[in-house]
């Protein structure tokens, strides 16, 4: 490749198309359901089947013979002559580099799996089915071309972890592969990046992507650097970028980075000390603390809003001109007390974040993790500290910013891994392009899920879970529970361990031993509380004799806004098919249906609890389920405002495919 090629590529993005709508938009969800037909499905299969029965020639050749063919495989891909044709072939031999160097065979699912990441689809594939392996084939693939491929993942630990495992194979088929992680500096992160195949995470790349760019500035455009480089400049551009630019993307726990975080933009910022804005941040603070709910104003739970009375804006002016408050008038303040009553009204401790080492620590609602790094803009986070009587920490100037959504939608070539797409499928076709194949599991899954619990109260339910608990702790068989935050984790364990039920507790504020937690959960006896189980990338295997005692027993102690992420805590059990088990809990006064279903049906079905009415509890359950949806839907129409939003930003201040702020 040409310097003047390999420049070009370096900021060459693919411009997003437009979401259709009206009856394009259902005719183009017509073709997706077509692609979700047994056609496709079946082709991948037939396919990894022929690979099957190529494996034959390639298990009797000499080690020197079998990577000089696969040489040729790299070349013939770099030269795009004849790729496509050879890829059946090619994957034959990588499939026995795999077992030769790994110790790993793959399936013929597996195969399958990478078939269909390598045509640019979204592969549903069960937890332990072998995504990291899949991953690493469809990444030889794609370093064989040349072209700048990254595998995104949801933490560090993964990143560098999979990388690692799969660098013997990477190695053995002529491919360079490495990682880039939040600890690393600039001269690493580069080198990282210049590996054909590169393993981050998704905060990692978007964050690289925006500093190359900040960094460019108008020199996002590639004839202008090839004037700027004859100028003797090139040297200067160089030692301040780090990427090789974006092409192909092989992205794991694709749901819950293409949509459960779709929404988040990152932001490039810096810190910009103002003694103002500190100063009106406690005025509207002391203000918002003098007022009360359903007084002053209301509360929209579901929608997450609040909404002043009209007599309270007369109230406030009054009390700003006699504080001789220096800020941006009298609308500048009702919008930091808005601010200050929202953080009161939706912000809890223990819940969206934990207090460690004296600061205020966001913490993911899916995967229950620290985010350290991240903070709440427009004096959100000032509130919550001032709240809990810290210093305020000083704003922060947005430098560049950019949504996960928008980001990678830029990708030329897309792919994904998720053991949990169906709930969403239609929404990754319509934004992302990407059609779902579910791939079959190796083995039949054999997990037994038992019918929901419904209960009117949420005592009654903790009760009956600890019950549960203790039964099937009582068999030898190990117990799994999954909350929602880091106070009911906390909660669940302060009961076990007033019954003296020795347990282990994996939350943010106690994450040190992650790995080795969730590597121990399948143990005789075990009892393990975790704070969501989304990308936590470790198998649980079960240890010795519990397959015969039943498998893991998996308990959701109550539904999470999204039943994708209740079923990628109940694919915990029955991996590769072991035997399982799993049940939800759910209670009325839990947050979903407290947001999500009408007061008059929460009392008429609590009602009928207490008085343990015929079908109570299936009744119960079936609302929960539907206030579930509710909230899915709910979610899925805020992350298709903020796409909106995007593409209307980018019509309205020219933000084209060549420069990006």
């Amino acid at each position: 490749m040409s310097f003047l090629s390999r420049d070009y590529l370096r900021t060459d993005i693919r411009q997003p198309p437009q979401l259709y709508r009206g009856l394009d938009a259902w005719l183009f969800s017509l073709v997706n359901w077509v692609n979700q037909g047994p056609g496709p499905v079946g082709e991948h299969l037939a396919r990894s089947r022929l690979v099957d029965e190529r494996a034959a020639a390639w298990k009797d050749l000499r080690e020197r013979t079998l990577r000089s063919r696969l040489l040729e495989f790299r070349q013939a891909f770099r030269r795009r002559r004849q790729a496509e044709e050879l890829v059946l072939d090619a994957l034959a031999a990588i499939r026995e580099a795999a077992f030769r160097h790994l110790g790993l065979r793959p399936y013929p699912v597996q195969l399958a799996g990478a078939l269909a990441l390598h045509r640019g689809c979204l592969a549903e594939m069960s937890t332990g089915e072998g995504k990291t392996l899949t991953a690493a084939m469809t990444g030889i693939l794609h370093g064989w071309t040349g072209l700048p491929c990254h595998i995104i993942t949801v933490n560090d630990y993964l990143a560098g972890r999979d990388a690692r495992w799969m660098q013997p194979l990477y190695r053995f088929c002529w491919v360079s592969a490495g990682s880039v992680t939040s600890e690393m500096g600039p001269a690493e992160r580069r080198e990282g990046y210049r590996r054909e195949v590169t393993y981050t995470t998704n905060k990692e790349i978007v964050a690289d992507f925006l500093r190359d760019r900040l960094w460019l500035g108008s020199l996002q455009d590639s004839g202008r650097r090839q004037i700027a480089s004859l100028l003797g400049r090139n040297q200067l551009i160089e030692q301040g970028m780090v990427m090789r630019g974006i092409h192909a993307a092989i992205v794991d726990e694709a749901d819950s980075i293409l949509i459960d975080e779709a929404v988040t933009p990152l932001i490039i910022s810096r810190t910009s000390p103002n003694a103002v804005f500190s100063e009106a941040c406690l005025l509207a603070h002391e203000l918002a603390c003098g007022l009360e709910r359903d007084r002053d104003y209301s509360v929209n739970e579901k929608r997450q809003e609040i909404e002043l009375f009209p007599d309270l804006e007369r109230r406030l002016a009054e009390r700003v001109r006699n504080s001789g408050a220096r800020y941006r008038g009298l609308s500048g303040y009702l919008e930091l007390v808005h601010q200050a009553l929202s953080a009161r009204e939706f912000f809890h401790r223990d819940k969206q974040y934990v207090l460690h080492d004296g600061k205020v620590v966001i913490v993911d609602e899916f995967t229950g993790r620290q985010m350290p790094q991240r903070t709440w803009r427009a004096g959100l986070h000032q509130f919550i500290e001032a709240r809990e009587g810290l210093d305020l920490t000083p704003p922060s100037e947005t430098l560049a910013r950019l949504s996960f959504q928008r980001f990678y939608r830029f990708f030329r070539r897309l792919s994904g891994m998720t053991g949990t797409a169906r709930e969403a499928l239609q929404e990754f076709w319509d934004i992302y392009r990407l059609p779902t194949v579910r791939i079959p599991e190796n083995r039949p899954c054999r997990r037994q899920h038992l019918p929901t619990l419904a209960f009117a109260d949420a005592e009654s339910k903790w009760r009956a879970l600890v019950e549960e608990i203790l039964r099937v702790h009582a068999q030898g068989r190990p117990v799994l529970v999954g909350t929602r935050n880091v106070r009911a984790s906390e909660n669940l364990s302060a009961r076990l361990a007033g019954l003296r039920l020795e347990h282990r507790v994996l939350n943010a504020v106690r994450h040190q031993e992650e790995a080795l937690i969730v590597a121990g959960a399948g143990s005789r006896g075990a009892v393990t509380i975790a704070t969501n189980m989304a990308g936590r990338g470790t198998d649980i295997r079960l240890g010795e004799g519990v397959a015969g005692l039943g498998g893991l027993h998996v308990i959701a102690s109550e539904c999470h806004e999204s039943q994708r992420i209740d079923r990628q805590l109940f694919g915990r059990s029955a991996r590769q098919g072991d035997p399982g088990s799993a049940r939800l809990f759910v209670s009325l006064e839990d947050e979903i249906p407290g947001r999500h279903l009408p007061e008059a049906l929460r009392r008429l079905l609590r009602l009928e609890l207490e008085r343990r009415f015929p079908a109570a509890g299936l009744q119960a359950a079936a609302a929960v389920r539907l206030a579930q949806h509710s909230a899915q839907r709910q979610a899925y129409r805020r992350r298709r405002a903020v796409l909106e939003m995007d593409n209307w930003l980018e019509d309205s201040l020219s933000f084209g495919q060549r420069e990006i702020n």
